[in-house]
């Protein structure tokens, strides 16, 4: 006797015997048996029984000698022929066969019943351990559907939650390419106001067209200003292929969770069905066919491999945000200080020049009032020149009178010695005179060239004030503020 609860070798799955070749001859059992329709492996509306009893219920019973029917019986002794019986009555058994038939019959009968009971205590088993192993193996099979359920449950919140992480680290991210988009942008201002004070620089007059201290601050902040384009630039294509990289990190985790999600319902589906659900169906040679493509070790390991990918992204990329967030405070604080220095050079030059175009004005107009007085003073000599020349003509008009005297009347008296004194005084008095006049002519003409030389300078700076002070310094006004370039607007 084997154990309860173990599966059972049945009966009807060892070799069968041979039927036998007698049934109970009975009109009720033919008559059962005579419209059984046989047991069909595709339907369950039957109970499961033998082959071979339909087969052996169907053949017509016969009324063969016992010898045939049961070979292991002896063989019965055949009654002669008695033709001396009256009225052709004879008999073919004798009583003891008549009662040693009976015997058999039942002893057979008593066999077969006792065979059908222990074949029925044997099916009632199988059966029970049939419907038991199918129990515990549809139990075991829903078990492991479960557990595969929880696992995938397991799994989709970790992608769940590491796509979202993806999406808000994506858009921080993206939101950084923008602020560098606008601050790389937003440096082509300044790069074109520093190359336009250059240009415009460059229009300043003689003197004024120096290499200053202005000059070379502007040269270093458009310097710095394409070095920091540079490394903008730089930074943010290294941005736009870490944005590829997390696009591709969260299609892969996109990908994966909608087959998660698809496996989840189809496994909850089959967790669910039972010999009661509506939808079953036979699926001829499905268990034959196999497309798994993993198993549970490769399986999980893809899953854990796409959140690493994802989560190695995201460090990167969050790495790569921090160094970009410190590039745009860099680069905005040395464009800003640099912005500073021209602007205080700027300032510092445009005083200089506001002071000496002050110095100027007062040169020239200082020279203006000596050239006014010296021009006075040259009047005032030719007038004394022209007086001199009336008092000259006096003299000479009386000595010139006085030749005409006769005879001893030509006397050098003191007259004639006075008159020809004043007449050499008055000459040297002109010559004195007129050198004056000369060397005021002469000093005039210095002034009115440096005269000349102030107001040139004069025009010089203030065109050199114009170009720093309002052409320069008011489109630096313009310069774009630190909020502006760190890209926050």
């Amino acid at each position: 006797m084997e154990l309860y609860g173990y599966p059972l070798k049945a009966k009807f799955n060892q070799p069968r015997p041979p039927p036998p070749k007698v049934l109970p001859a009975t009109s009720t059992t033919a008559a059962s048996y005579k419209n059984r329709i046989p047991y069909h492996p595709e339907s369950f509306s039957m109970p499961w029984m033998p082959n071979s009893y339909y087969k052996a219920a169907a053949l017509n019973p016969t009324l063969a000698p016992l010898t045939e029917n049961f070979p292991g019986a002896p063989p019965s002794k055949i009654v002669p022929f008695i033709s001396e019986r009256p009225n052709g009555v004879f008999t073919r058994h004798t009583l003891d066969d008549w009662h040693r038939s009976n015997m058999t019959n039942y002893k057979e009968s008593e066999t077969t019943r006792h065979n059908a009971e222990r074949l029925r205590a044997d099916l009632t088993r199988t059966i029970k351990d049939v419907y038991q192993q199918a129990k515990r193996t549809q139990g075991e099979s829903t078990k492991n559907l479960g557990e595969r359920v929880n696992d995938m449950e397991y799994w989709k919140s970790e992608l769940c939650i590491e796509l979202d992480a993806m999406i808000r680290e994506t858009n921080s991210l993206a939101d950084m390419q923008k602020r560098l988009e606008r601050a790389l942008a937003d440096t082509e201002g300044p790069f074109q106001v520093a190359h336009k004070c250059l240009l415009n620089r460059e229009k300043r007059m003689g003197i004024d067209l120096v290499n200053d201290d202005v000059e070379k601050q502007l040269i270093t902040e458009i310097k710095i200003i394409r070095s920091c384009r540079e490394r903008l630039q730089q930074c943010l294509d290294t941005v736009n292929a870490q944005l590829m990289c997390n696009k591709e990190a969260r299609q892969e985790l996109e990908k994966d969770l909608a087959d998660k999600q698809m496996g989840h319902h189809i496994d909850s589906k089959c967790y669910q069905l039972k010999g009661t659900s509506r939808g079953i169906h036979y699926f001829k040679g499905v268990e034959r066919i196999d497309a798994t493509v993993s198993v549970p070790e490769t399986w999980a390991r893809f899953t854990d491999n796409n959140i690493f990918r994802s989560q190695s992204a995201r460090a990167a990329s969050a790495k790569l945000r921090a160094s970009t967030e410190s590039l745009l405070m860099g680069t905005a604080d040395e464009m800003w200080r640099q912005f500073s220095k021209v602007n205080d050079a700027f300032t510092s030059r445009i005083t200089e020049i506001a002071n000496a175009k002050s110095k100027i004005q007062t040169h020239l107009a200082k020279t203006r009032q000596e050239i006014f007085q010296i021009e006075t003073k040259i009047q005032v000599i030719q007038k004394t020149i022209r007086d001199k020349e009336v008092q000259l003509k006096v003299a000479q008009t009386r000595l010139d009178e006085r030749t005409r005297r006769p005879n001893v009347e030509l006397c050098r008296d003191a007259a004639q010695i006075r008159l020809v004194q004043e007449v050499n005084e008055i000459n040297e008095t002109l010559r004195n005179l007129h050198q004056c006049l000369r060397a005021s002519e002469d000093m005039l003409q210095m002034l009115v060239r440096s005269k000349g030389v102030l107001e040139h300078d004069l025009v010089v700076k203030n065109n050199s004030l114009f170009i720093d002070q309002e052409r320069c310094m008011g489109m630096r006004k313009s310069y774009p503020s630190t909020v502006q370039i760190l890209g926050y607007v």
